[in-house]
């Protein structure tokens, strides 16, 4: 049973390849119709899409025909391309120095967009002549040397998948994903600039016009999903967010049409109602074609909308191609669009290469006449003229230069540049190729070809390290990735009615090896939409926050919206958009708009003002008060009540005194170093100096009392010499205490910026606060111990009451300095000087008339009481 089972099974396989066979049969596949060929020694080949084929629905029933293409359409400004090649060859076989002995020839496949078609092409380079065998050519003459491949990305990732098997050299002039084509980055060379170099050159660009608020719009391929990932991620770091990220439809087999224009009015729609003014494009060189397309139809749909235009900003990948059925279409989307290019040079000779190109000669280009026909819409087709009567003849003398620049562009662009670059390119690696084969020279021309297909490889690596000037005169060289070394043109898109339009460089961005690429533009030169009247238009989320406001985060929204708040009391800002409010310096203040911080007043207690007139005048007044009662003692320095108060320590006191209301003066006006050195310090001796006075006239009294006693000791104390030694030793206390002050931390001119708003206080800051009480303190100490003598000796029988008037002296000091330290404390500026100077004043005044008023009473209005005698009488009604 076993055994019948596997009889049975075995043959299935060859039954059902049978059964295949005869439904199916092995045969070429469809062969290429659009291709052009130029022979030479050696052939550099073309990969690109100039012509379309409308993609419809496949069931698989049939083999591909012919009938594919019945649909195909032209898309004339691509022929450019094929100019550029055919130029670029034209060149340098006349150049008897590049190549010589040798001659470039070229071949040019169609691939329609589609990857099917540029496998079958990468193939088709290794198949013989005539038929589709890939691996069996054996040919030395008339291989391909090089591919050069574009401009999309799909026909350079799909090329390459099957180039790089053969190590074949490969130069592509569409940017590619490092992800996509990694592995075999060493066989290609990119025509193309660093893209991450495009990504910072457009973030300068949005920045330079403060544009932080845009939509993005881009393909679905794996350099859309690059782009899109490098821009929100560089965009967030630079302060610019997407109102929203739209896909360009996707065309496949299984979209109708109808489904593709819906998509596509909807993303769309989403474009033109956004607020954002500035849209960034990223796609291939169809892209344009899908805007223009939905710009007619939303013109259709509404018009209201359609007059709210944009400002493109489109990536150098894409570039101005259309359709027939466009033709027509409006441009005026594309009127003051802004767009990044390849650099380019004018190429002398292109033009008049272009204009001499005749289609009735050209036997081998099957591009021409189709390129011709759509181009002038006319045919060379006698049947078609037949079939329709509005159909023109084709003369080929038509002028190129008769048409609009939407169906050809006369000036090479960019894509035609880096093709033209990229013959050059291999031309001068097969230059350095064959220089490097010097023992090779004595062979044939067919050995050395053979020679270099059997090295094809080795050419990347000429081709990798090439450097040299184009026709142009611009340098053409790679870096170490094969991309190439040359920067970016920004281009300001302008249309006319007659469905032309201009593309003016107003601006350049040159790529610096690892540091930020040097942008420059002309802001003059820019024409923009027409809705925005020639200003220079703005594209933010909210109109920005003026100077004096600050940005508040919306929740829920981009980072790029905002609420503007006015800047809290005391802050300012003082640009634009600012996130948060700044405190002015300390010796400035807010204005009242908050948007400028504005000098502080500078003020301290003047001469001038009323409290400084008021405490100045004062100061001179019991001055001279003072003078006057030294000059009465001194007048009547010989009366008994002179003689009687101790008239040495009596014009002490009274100097100190008058010494003590003038040092007032230093704490007014503005402070300098030498008044804040010598204000508290000059006071504190100068004050102590007095107190000693008086604590030494309270001793005395006390002393001279108990020496009256027989037999006391304490008579030979009694004298001049104690009072002096007395008040030169408590000032010289004083005095130590002052210069540890000074020699330690000595008061400074200082300003008190927190005291107001709109005013600096200037003050002197005492430098060490405890050396200023330690002064305060050791006079309020002499003070204590006066009092306390006096207070004791008030009763001690004294003709004049010395010891009454000094213990009332001491008690109005000690309350003045005692209510000083709780008020200087209070107070702040000028108020708190002005409460020393009032202490001073006071403390002062009650030594001067407690002393001294009922001494100068007795002197100048009871004179009769100032003699031997009436002193006498007192002494014994005392005793």
């Amino acid at each position: 049973m076993l055994i019948f089972a596997v009889l049975v099974i075995l043959p299935l396989p060859q039954i059902m390849c049978n059964i295949h066979r005869a439904k199916c049969s092995t045969s070429d596949p469809l062969p290429f119709l659009h291709k052009h060929y130029q022979s030479g020694d050696l052939i550099v080949v073309n990969l690109l899409s100039q012509l379309y084929v409308f993609q419809t629905t496949m069931d698989f029933s049939k083999r591909p025909s012919k009938e594919l293409f019945e649909d195909t359409v032209v898309m004339t400004p691509i022929y450019q391309h094929i100019l550029a090649l055919e130029f670029a060859i034209k060149e340098i076989n006349r150049n008897l120095h590049l190549l010589p002995n040798h001659t470039l020839g070229f071949q040019i496949y169609n691939t329609y967009f589609m990857t099917s078609w540029t496998y079958q092409a990468s193939l088709e380079l290794f198949s013989r002549k005539g038929q589709f065998l890939p691996n069996y050519n054996c040919e030395t003459q008339h291989r391909p040397i090089a591919v050069i491949g574009g401009p999309t990305s799909d026909v350079c990732v799909h090329m390459s998948a099957i180039l790089s098997l053969y190590k074949m050299p490969q130069l592509i002039y569409g940017s590619t994903t490092e992800s996509s084509m990694k592995k075999e980055a060493a066989l290609w060379q990119q025509m193309f600039p660093n893209i991450d170099g495009q990504y910072k050159g457009i973030c300068l660009l949005l920045l330079h016009f403060g544009w932080i608020w845009i939509g993005i719009l881009s393909a679905t391929d794996d350099n859309g999903e690059k782009f899109i990932q490098n821009m929100i991620s560089m965009f967030a770091q630079r302060g610019i967010c997407s109102a929203f990220i739209e896909i360009f439809p996707v065309i496949d087999y299984s979209n109708s049409f109808a489904e593709l224009v819906e998509v596509g009015l909807q993303m769309y729609m989403v474009v033109m109602k956004s607020t954002v003014n500035v849209v960034l494009v990223h796609g291939e060189i169809y892209g344009i074609i899908v805007l223009r397309f939905l710009s007619t139809n939303l013109k259709t749909e509404d018009a209201s909308l359609w007059r709210k235009s944009k400002i493109w900003v489109m990536t150098a990948e894409m570039d101005f191609t259309s359709l027939p059925f466009l033709r027509n279409a409006d441009l005026v989307f594309l009127h003051g669009a802004l767009s990044f290019a390849i650099h380019t040079e004018k190429v002398s000779g292109f033009q008049k290469f272009v204009q001499m190109k005749d289609p009735i000669l050209e036997k081998e280009d099957t591009f021409i006449k189709l390129f011709w026909e759509s181009a002038f819409e006319c045919s060379f087709s006698i049947s078609v003229m037949n079939e329709d009567k509005n159909v023109i003849p084709c003369t080929g003398k038509e002028k190129l230069l008769a048409l609009p620049t939407s169906v050809f562009e006369m000036d090479m662009t960019g894509h035609s540049y880096s093709i033209y670059n990229a013959i050059h390119v291999v031309a001068h690696a097969l230059h350095d190729f064959h220089s490097s084969m010097l023992q090779y020279r004595a062979r044939g021309h067919e050995a050395k070809l053979e020679l270099l297909n059997q090295k094809l490889w080795k050419l990347n690596q000429f081709m990798r390290g090439i450097s040299f000037n184009n026709s142009a005169g611009q340098k053409v060289s790679f870096n170490q990735n094969g991309e190439l070394e040359t920067g970016f043109d920004i281009m300001n898109w302008i249309t006319f009615p007659n469905l032309s339009f201009l593309r003016v460089r107003v601006g350049e961005m040159k790529l610096m090896d690892s540091q930020e690429p040097l942008f420059s533009i002309d802001d003059d030169d820019i024409v923009w939409p027409k809705r925005f009247n020639q200003v220079q238009p703005l594209s933010l989320c909210n109109s920005r926050c003026h100077s004096g406001y600050t940005r508040s985060k919306i929740e829920d929204k981009p980072f790029c919206c905002y609420n503007c708040i006015q800047c809290p009391h005391g802050k300012i800002s003082n640009q634009d958009n600012i996130d948060d409010c700044f405190q002015c310096p300390e010796d400035q203040y807010a204005n009242v708009n908050q948007d400028l911080c504005l000098p502080k007043i500078a003020t301290f207690l003047m001469y001038e003002e009323t409290l400084g007139i008021i405490l100045a005048s004062s100061a001179l007044f019991f001055s001279l008060v003072t003078v006057g009662v030294l000059w009465i003692f001194i007048k009547h320095q010989d009366t008994p009540i002179v003689k009687a108060n101790n008239r040495n320590l009596t014009y002490a006191l009274l100097i100190a005194l008058l010494l003590s209301f003038l040092s007032c003066l230093l704490f007014l006006g503005k402070p300098s170093k030498m008044t804040c050195l010598l204000r508290q310090t000059a006071f504190g001796i100068i004050f102590s100096v007095a107190i000693s006075c008086v604590l030494a006239k309270t001793i005395i009294v006390v002393l001279a009392f108990m020496a009256t006693k027989p037999g006391s000791k304490i008579t030979k104390w009694v004298g001049r010499r104690l009072a002096m030694s007395i008040v030169l030793g408590c000032s010289l206390i004083q005095g130590i205490i002052c210069t540890i002050w000074l020699t330690t931390s000595p008061p400074f001119p200082d300003a008190d910026t927190n005291l107001g708003v709109e005013e600096i206080f200037l003050q002197c800051n005492e430098g060490s606060v405890f050396m200023f009480y330690c002064v305060l303190g050791y006079m309020g100490f002499l003070a204590i111990i006066s009092f306390t003598v006096a207070f004791l000796a008030r009763k001690l029988p004294d003709v004049f009451n010395e010891g009454k008037f000094i213990t009332f002296s001491m008690l109005l000091f000690c309350s003045v300095w005692l209510s000083f330290v709780p008020t200087y404390l209070s107070t702040k500026g000028k108020y708190m000087v002005a409460v020393e100077i009032f202490s001073i004043i006071a403390s002062n005044v009650g030594l001067l008339i407690c002393i001294f008023s009922p001494k100068c009473y007795i002197i100048v209005l009871r004179p009769s009481l100032n003699s031997k005698k009436q002193l006498r009488r007192q002494t014994q009604s005392k005793t």
